[in-house]
């Protein structure tokens, strides 16, 4: 009679190994370009603060164009003040409202006067600061 082949009940774990290494590359290659933003050149200011680390805030952007995006993501003007609402009033988190410094004057006066509307007490404003230009931060009104 023939000898019965036994099998192999360990597991190989270099395949695993050369997956999970292609995969830390592809991160440590890519997570750098997903922490950029939006484009907005900021005002600079004498006296800020730095931007609070932790996840429990929104920012509310205004590009140069105009666009006003909460975090990410385009808002239209008419429905910024429902959004605030429901995104920073209701879930009790801190605003910070950044806008370029070619954005007329009028337009971020009007975005103030929607986040005031919408039951928004508190709101950091986002600069540069004068001296040292690589750290965003906020000065609370």
């Amino acid at each position: 009679m023939g000898r019965k082949k036994n099998f192999v009940s360990e597991i190989n774990v270099t395949p695993f190994v050369d997956v999970m290494m292609v995969l830390l590359i592809i991160f440590m290659v890519t997570a750098p370009m997903m922490d950029s933003g939006l484009d907005v050149d900021l005002p600079q200011a004498k006296q800020v603060d730095n931007l609070p680390t932790d996840s429990d805030h929104l920012v509310l952007t205004v590009r140069d164009d105009g666009t006003i995006f909460l975090d990410t993501y385009q808002v239209p003007m008419d429905e910024l003040e429902e959004r605030l609402a429901v995104l920073v009033r209701d879930k009790n988190r801190a605003l910070f409202l950044q806008a370029d410094k070619s954005v007329p004057y009028g337009l971020v006066v009007d975005v103030m006067g929607r986040i005031k509307s919408a039951g928004i007490e508190k709101l950091g404003v986002v600069a540069m600061p004068a001296a040292d230009q690589t750290v965003q931060s906020s000065s609370k009104q």
